[in-house]
């Protein structure tokens, strides 16, 4: 669902006269087309890290022009800090402030992206205290950046390379359009594991995937997403939706699966329908969700049940039944938000059903990842949703110029990207995190 305002102040004569009246414009963000250039511009790579040279020759190997001075370049694509073997606070000034010096010429739809190592309690304080300083630094520079330009990190575990498969595929996703409403947020890359695809544009090529509560909105734009990158994709919901569910089934080449979630036996209905139709189950993706708002003081045991059956309780049995039937390398997303990192008036019900999924992914990663597979979450922000669309126009407008940095929500294809990644063999060393995707705002659901 697009946002009127922004088309209305990046065109034409309206665009003129909201200029002149000073009006706040929105930038276009640059999300992802097959066959785009992965970054506007040549990427300018900052940092003396002993993997700098190594991660250099990657990018050149994928098309990009690699740069270790801004000098003479009139626009850079991309910033990439080399932050991962700093060892005290005072070492941050260099790399930070050459940044500092290179943005003004960071294209429109930009990308700023660091690499840096977990601070453990168990480092040196000033290990500590640079390596979380960097958290709020990169944080701190996604506000700053204008025209639709973001600002993102990735957290290197123990032992983990910078030139690790999840490492680079991170990298990836973070300079693509994929990333178009991923804004001041860290992955954290903890193992070595993963594969990178011999295609960019097809990383689910051969992958079997689910996703739940995909007759309309995000689950629909999740469904086309896992198509367009390769997966054969298995949509299902509640019957009632069984002509819209047929739809992007239609839409997407697959297979429909009228189920109800919240029932006893959903798991081994999935298993059983995407092993007899298509061979195999390799991805999951719980986005079946409902909402029943209201304030606490006049919640009823309808409105509360309802909602932690259907969003995190469902996800729980049907995990047990995935974990139980021993599906080989099983990668699972689930659907968190917001409102369950930082509450939302009203919603009690749901911030505890999706501050659930955060807690229950968090807790799901070791086994798992024994399995040979993985399972993380997704917290989008104020996305544009049929959902969304109920609230009135000058709240919505409100909230779209409370963000930071993009002054915008989100679509549902900026949560269907973070998922199709997630999802991708390549994200194996990334598991039992929750990324947002909120464009650097926690407001909404």
């Amino acid at each position: 669902m697009a946002d009127k305002y922004l088309e209305l102040v990046n065109s034409g004569l309206t665009k003129k006269l909201a200029t002149s009246l000073g009006l706040p414009r929105p930038s276009i963000l640059r999300r992802y087309a097959p066959g785009e250039a992965l970054l506007p511009g040549p990427v300018l790579l900052l940092g003396d890290s002993s993997s700098a040279q190594q991660l250099a020759d990657t990018l050149l190997g994928w098309g990009l022009d690699v740069r270790r001075h801004a000098v003479g370049v009139n626009r850079l694509g991309g910033i990439v800090l080399m932050l991962d073997e700093l060892e005290a606070p005072a070492e941050l000034s260099a790399p930070m402030l050459a940044a500092g010096a290179a943005l003004r010429q960071l294209a429109p739809g930009g990308r700023v992206v660091s690499l840096s190592r977990e601070a453990l309690d168990t480092d040196a304080p000033a290990v500590a205290a640079v390596r979380q300083g960097i958290d709020g630094a990169m944080r701190s520079v996604g506000r700053e950046l204008r025209g639709g330009a973001t600002a993102n990190g990735i957290v290197l575990g123990h032992g983990v390379s910078p030139s690790a498969p999840s490492a680079l595929a991170a990298l990836h996703f973070f300079f693509s359009g994929r990333s178009a409403y991923v804004d001041g947020q860290f992955l954290s890359v903890d193992s070595a594991d993963g594969t990178l695809p011999a295609d960019f544009s097809q990383p689910l090529a051969g992958k079997v995937a689910v996703v739940t509560g995909a007759a309309r909105g995000i689950g629909a734009a999740i469904a086309q997403t896992l198509h367009r990158d390769g997966a054969t994709v298995v949509v299902v919901d509640v019957p009632g939706a069984g002509d819209a569910l047929a739809k992007v089934a239609n839409k997407v080449s697959g297979t429909a699966l009228q189920v109800d979630v919240t029932r006893p036996d959903a798991g081994a209905k999935i298993i059983e329908h995407a092993v007899a139709r298509h061979g195999s189950l390799d991805i999951v993706i719980h986005n079946a969700g409902i909402t029943r708002d209201k304030l606490l003081a006049n919640m009823d045991a309808r409105r509360w049940d309802s909602v932690i059956a259907v969003n995190i309780s469902s996800q729980l049995a049907m995990n047990e039944a995935f974990l139980a039937a021993e599906l080989p390398g099983l990668r699972i997303v689930s659907l968190a938000s917001t409102s369950g990192i930082a509450g939302n008036r009203g919603q009690t019900n749901y911030a505890a059903s999706k501050g659930g999924v955060i807690g229950m992914v968090r807790a799901s990663a070791a086994s798992f990842a024994a399995a040979g597979g993985g399972i993380n979450a997704v917290a989008p922000g104020f996305i544009e949703t049929e959902m969304t669309a109920k609230i009135p126009v000058a709240t919505r407008t409100v909230a779209r110029m409370l963000m930071p940095s993009l002054m915008q929500g989100g679509l549902p294809v900026d949560v269907a990207e973070a998922i199709g990644f997630l999802a991708s063999d390549a994200a194996a060393g990334i598991n039992g995190r929750t990324l947002r995707v909120c464009g650097q705002s926690l407001v909404g659901a």
